[in-house]
């Protein structure tokens, strides 16, 4: 499991955690992806890790929560995905292994991942691609699919794409793929493309794969990306009420109010989770919200953003569509103004215009 890059796209965030710790639904990215991972079968994960190497490993541990044994090595510098798989070659061996990019979310509710795996362990392909129907297939790694399954060509960020097949970050190899990176060279960006390895197998005559998946699959690169895997993953909350909830507030819909957490004078429409040791008072939440924990929100409304530990939020303007960094401070300016679209990064502060 690749976790390493640099998150440009998610700064200010990515400065001060990699974006594979990125809360959804107050769960770390890789929480979920490891849970998954588990739910393909894996018990022996590997996860490569780059700058962020101590605090990824401080917060995944061994494993056991997981139900799987993790082991730790180390990818010096971002070389690509197939230098990624050379990398690892320590952990791997000579195995049959899957290369799951750790800043991807598959809910895969209807076990469909879990079918196509199952499908590439049977027929052993030397390597199987998952793919999905795209709108604009320029960003990915894009397959050429004969009709019954076998790439024909695989080409990293076409400009003209012969095809709207993405690679989803989710990979099946047998060890023929070690051949394969060792034998083609770094690409004009100066990386080692899994997608020029995979190219490398099908020009040397084995057998590539790919399988079609139609669930929900996206990457954390973005702020509308959290927001978006943020509101799928709180879509699968059940109710579930540990803390402290007044006679006077309400709760509607999927709501998790972990424990030590207070809920005053104020109304949560779910789906929505509030993290333990929080305080939300005379407020609204809104559904797609997740508030982690030790956060003070009084006197607002916020709707369908992710709020981080310790961030206070006391304005009589709302936040909707926001990402609010850790130890963050949103407060009231001196003049009135309509909700507010944020992305706040640790220890910010905000101070917003009120009537």
């Amino acid at each position: 499991m690749l976790t390493g890059g640099s998150g440009v796209r998610l700064r200010p965030f990515t400065y001060s955690t990699p974006k594979q710790l990125m809360p959804l639904a107050n769960k770390p990215v890789l929480d979920h992806v490891i849970a998954h991972v588990r739910a393909l079968g894996a018990t022996e994960v590997c996860l490569l890790t780059g700058d962020w190497a101590d605090a990824i490993t401080e917060a995944m541990g061994d494993g056991s929560r997981f139900d799987v044994t993790l082991t730790y090595l180390r990818q010096d510098r971002p070389l690509g995905l197939a230098h990624a798989v050379q990398s690892a070659r320590p952990f791997l061996g000579d195995d049959d292994f899957l290369m799951y990019l750790g800043d991807n979310i598959l809910t895969d509710d209807s076990g469909e991942a879990a079918e196509i795996v199952g499908d590439f362990r049977q027929h052993r392909p030397a390597a199987g691609l998952v793919v999905q129907h795209v709108a604009d297939p320029r960003a990915y790694g894009v397959a050429e699919v004969d009709t019954d399954g076998s790439v024909r060509r695989l080409v990293e960020k076409p400009s003209r794409p012969r095809t709207d097949l993405a690679v989803v970050g989710l990979y099946y190899f047998t060890a023929a793929i070690h051949r394969a990176t060792d034998a083609i060279k770094p690409s004009a960006r100066g990386e080692l493309e899994i997608t020029d390895a995979v190219q490398w197998l099908i020009d040397q005559g084995e057998q590539v794969s790919a399988r079609r998946y139609s669930g929900f699959w996206k990457d954390v690169g973005r702020a509308d990306d959290v927001l978006h895997c943020n509101r799928r993953l709180l879509g699968e909350l059940r109710t579930d009420v540990r803390g402290e909830i007044d006679p006077a507030s309400e709760l509607r819909g999927q709501v998790v109010i972990e424990a030590g957490a207070r809920v005053v004078r104020s109304r949560i429409e779910g789906p929505a989770i509030i993290g333990p040791g929080t305080l939300i008072e005379d407020s609204r939440i809104g559904p797609g919200t997740s508030i982690g924990r030790d956060c003070v929100v009084r006197g607002t409304h916020v709707s369908d953003s992710v709020v981080l530990q310790g961030a206070h939020i006391h304005t009589s303007r709302g936040l909707r569509g926001s990402l609010v960094g850790r130890f963050a401070t949103v407060g009231p300016g001196e003049q009135g103004d309509p909700d507010h679209h944020f992305v706040i990064g640790d220890h910010a502060q905000i101070e917003m215009t009120v009537v």
